[in-house]
């Protein structure tokens, strides 16, 4: 066994329950948590500069060995954003922060030993390179976050890109830039052939609008940067959402507004198109349109991973999500939490559980952290209470609006320009601090915008 995969599995070892009883031994307590995105990684942060390692292992489990913002995938695809530059390490942020990260994939859950199981690490070709592992837990948290739910539409799995992850961004991108290539070397070497760059959204959420601006955000610049001849007018973007509005979680006034900016883009923007069917060049829509798509994203809706629904016999939701209790913790499993886009949470006197957004997962952990803390202190749990403080989209450079306050108060209030810019911004700064802490936070912060000033405005590898 070579010397990493030593390390590695002494790690795994530490994690394994003895015969003796937990209460005769100086064994830690053990806190995992599955799932490294923005509540998740929040949450193992918090953990790990609490209780530090003397008396207790704080565990991140995660298939991932970096982090990156999900509401920023959109900027990473269009080649906007450089992930590089952004993106956070598990392993060095484990090791300031006083955790400890494991690579891998949950595969099932062992309530009776306390223990998750791990899915076979493989390689690139397929090769193992760690078989399937347990580490056992005292205390659980899963905050696996969501997948694209294709709502079984015919050809979406097999035609569509999805922007879940930093390496399906990744894959958006270059072929993207591949298409305005293609179209570039067309207008400069047969000038009288027509061609267009063709792309198709699928959802008119947060996800589809924004993605549809970053787009001619990034096509606008793409002649400075080689692409000489491109023509930013061949970018022929389609936005198709199924219900009556874009936007349909803000009030009809900013959904107006957005629509009328994305069309002064550009953008194509159909409302009531319900896709029912996509093939490698079309998306067929149900009253019998056809919309041509070189590249096609579904960015219709989410829910939990499938591996969730029914995991060691915890009680799951119509979309594969967690059912908790007010306090966060399974209703079959009390030292058992969840948080996030997985975690199916309904307050008193709603009708829907809390959707799934980012600050939601924020305020999750928050919630979580306190409570496994009072837990360990014998003190009573204190119920999650949701506050809706509005959304934000931001369409660019172009602009940016949103509604803020959201339940507070029993109502809101519309913002818009360069306050409801400063204010989208303020969210991703607001969360490098959690995540490192005010003096490395602000210091990433400063970072962060020099490399915007020094490096390109595209990425293009």
């Amino acid at each position: 066994m070579n010397q990493p995969l030593r390390q590695t599995q002494a790690l795994l070892d530490t994690a394994q329950p003895t015969a003796t009883p937990p209460a005769a031994t100086a064994q830690k307590t053990q806190i995992v948590v599955v799932g490294g995105g923005a509540g998740g990684l929040e949450l193992v942060t918090r953990l790990g500069r609490t209780f530090g390692r003397e008396a207790f292992d704080i565990i991140l489990l995660e298939r991932n060995s970096t982090h990156i913002w999900k509401p920023l995938l959109h900027e990473v695809a269009a080649g906007s954003l450089d992930a590089n530059l952004d993106e956070v390490g598990y392993r060095g942020h484990g090791h300031v922060n006083k955790y400890r990260f494991f690579l891998g994939t949950l595969k099932d859950i062992d309530r009776d030993n306390g223990q998750v199981v791990v899915a076979p690490i493989l390689d690139e070709n397929g090769d193992e390179i760690m078989g399937e592992h347990r580490i056992r837990y005292d205390y659980l948290v899963i905050a696996v976050g969501s997948v694209a739910n294709d709502f079984g539409v015919d050809g979406v799995a097999d035609h569509c890109l999805f922007l879940e992850s930093r390496g399906e961004a990744d894959r958006f991108r270059q072929k993207l830039l591949n298409q305005c290539l293609r179209v570039s070397r067309t207008m400069m070497f047969a000038p009288g052939v027509e061609q267009d760059v063709e792309i198709a959204i699928v959802g008119g959420g947060a996800t589809g609008v924004e993605l549809a601006a970053e787009l001619y955000n990034a096509a606008s610049a793409l002649k400075h940067y080689g692409l000489e001849v491109f023509d930013e007018k061949r970018l022929k973007v389609t936005l198709l959402e199924a219900g009556p509005r874009i936007l349909p979680a803000l009030p009809e006034h900013v959904s107006q507004a957005a629509q009328a900016q994305l069309e002064a883009l550009g953008v194509h923007v159909q409302t009531n198109a319900q896709v029912v069917k996509v093939t490698d060049q079309a998306m067929h829509l149900k009253d019998g349109t056809v919309v041509p798509a070189a590249l096609k994203v579904w960015a219709a809706g989410v829910k939990a991973p499938a591996f969730l629904k029914g995991i060691a016999g915890l009680e799951t939701g119509r979309n594969n999500q967690l059912v908790v209790q007010p306090t966060l913790q399974a209703t079959r499993d009390e030292h058992i939490f969840a948080i996030g886009d997985c975690a199916c949470f309904i307050p008193d006197g709603a009708d829907r559980p809390i959707p799934p957004r980012a600050q939601a997962a924020h305020q999750m952990a928050e919630t979580v952290f306190k409570n496994i803390r009072a837990m360990i202190n014998g003190k009573k749990l204190k119920p999650f209470v949701y506050q809706d403080r509005g959304s934000l989209v931001s369409l660019s450079r172009f602009s940016t609006l949103g509604m803020l306050m959201g339940n507070l108060m029993g109502k809101g209030m519309s913002v818009e320009g360069r306050a409801a810019r400063f204010m989208y911004v303020s969210l991703y700064q607001m969360h490098l601090i959690a995540i490192h802490g005010w003096l490395r936070g602000v210091f990433t912060i400063v970072v962060s915008h020099f490399n915007r000033v020094v490096r390109p405005k595209l990425k293009f590898h």
